[in-house]
């Protein structure tokens, strides 16, 4: 199925371009690998396609609907881009529960197994703050997971893990993939991409320059 279509999308902030005539299609139960260097545009799309930053031209629709006409925000949608922002005096957990209770759709025990699926201790009393990188990031992938999104947009996703993390979040992203969600996965490493990815879009300026399945 058909979950997000990109039809000649376009960002500008006033004479600059971040991205412009992207056309992109991702369908459920696939992986896509979004690769480019710094300023190819990847992390302002990915923005984009979430509702987090406007688009000047063309179409993103996310699960049938327009973003920015039919809704603002998609949703079913999981994400991380750029580092993971928490409250530092806050625990893994209570930050997690913090942000479930605006939607009220999960709880304490959904909770507390994605905390153990990313490989953190939901019991822990440990401060955010006091966090390391990659546990930051960890409890990030772990907020991204938590309502059971029909959509990942991960924005360098294994930034700060150590191997057996890495290793961890490639098997939970391909359990995903066999559950028919849909990932959209930004990175800079071809390694992840080359293992992970079913079609692979390239960006550079700005533009896609090329794109090829796996």
């Amino acid at each position: 199925m058909e979950t997000i279509k990109i039809e000649n999308a376009s960002k500008k902030i006033k004479d600059t371009v971040i991205y412009e005539n992207i056309d992109m299609v991702c369908e459920s139960g696939s992986i896509v690998g979004l690769i480019g260097k710094n300023g190819a545009g990847k992390t302002m799309l990915l923005k984009s396609i979430c509702g987090l930053t406007d688009y000047t031209g063309g179409e993103i629709s996310v699960l049938g609907k327009k973003i920015g006409k039919d809704v603002e925000i998609p949703d079913s949608i999981g994400v991380i881009i750029e580092v993971p922002g928490f409250l530092p005096n806050l625990s893994g957990y209570k930050n997690l529960k913090y942000l479930a209770d605006i939607k009220g759709k999960i709880g304490k025990d959904r909770i507390f197994e994605v905390i153990r699926q990313v490989g953190l201790d939901p019991e822990s009393k440990k401060h955010v703050g006091k966090y390391s990188l990659g546990m930051r990031q960890r409890l990030g992938i772990a907020q991204a997971l938590m309502e059971d999104p029909e959509i990942l947009l991960l924005d360098e996703p294994m930034n700060g893990l150590d191997n057996k993390g890495v290793a961890d979040v490639k098997e939970i992203l391909k359990d995903l993939r066999k559950k028919n969600k849909t990932i959209i996965l930004a990175s800079h490493h071809m390694e992840d991409i080359d293992e992970l990815c079913d079609k692979v879009v390239v960006m550079d300026s700005g533009k896609i320059i090329d794109r090829y399945d796996k």
